[in-house]
């Protein structure tokens, strides 16, 4: 079950997990040594059966990456999927932190109703969105980047369409605040 938990949440996350975070995700008394462990085993066991994917790990983190033998043709994907046109998923993502922003991911999902990890990585890839951490609140928020505001020939969010009306919406802040 561990091996299981360990697997999907570096499938998921898609940037480098440290051994602490993954055990405070799963909890259940997990600590970090006990995940190197089990990181170590599924490193192992995705070398030896030379999959596609392989797991890198430092001496506290751990990523899941491609194998250097498909490492091309995965940039050659990755590089279509950011030059392509955005889904109406990720407009929609893209307009909530436009006119919300900084938006944590916890109030991205809850306006939104679905997750949006797999969309935020993918409009960070482009250069639309960026992160910042609050250390104090454990939180991670998410802004749009002066390359999104580059694109759309405007020089500040505030220049944006109705800006101030749908930024202060009292409807979604009552949603926001579980009113709703």
């Amino acid at each position: 079950m561990l091996y299981r938990q360990i697997e999907s949440l570096l499938f998921i996350a898609g940037k480098p997990l440290s051994f602490k975070k993954i055990a405070e995700v799963i909890g259940d008394g997990i600590k970090a040594e006990d995940v190197r462990k089990v990181l170590t085993t599924i490193a192992k066991n995705y070398k030896d059966e030379e999959k596609g994917i392989q797991i890198a790990m430092t001496e506290d983190k751990a990523q899941m990456v491609t194998h250097k033998n498909t490492s091309a043709i995965a940039q050659h994907f990755a590089k279509e999927e950011i030059q392509g046109e955005l889904s109406k998923p990720s407009i929609e993502t893209l307009t909530i932190i436009a006119y919300r922003g900084p938006v944590s991911k916890f109030e991205l999902e809850r306006i939104r109703g679905i997750n949006c990890s797999l969309i935020l990585r993918n409009l960070m890839l482009r250069g639309l969105v960026g992160e910042t951490k609050d250390a104090k609140k454990h939180e991670v928020y998410y802004s749009i980047t002066l390359e999104f505001l580059k694109h759309l020939g405007v020089n500040s969010a505030q220049e944006l369409p109705d800006y101030e009306k749908l930024r202060d919406n009292e409807d979604l802040e009552k949603f926001l605040a579980g009113e709703v």
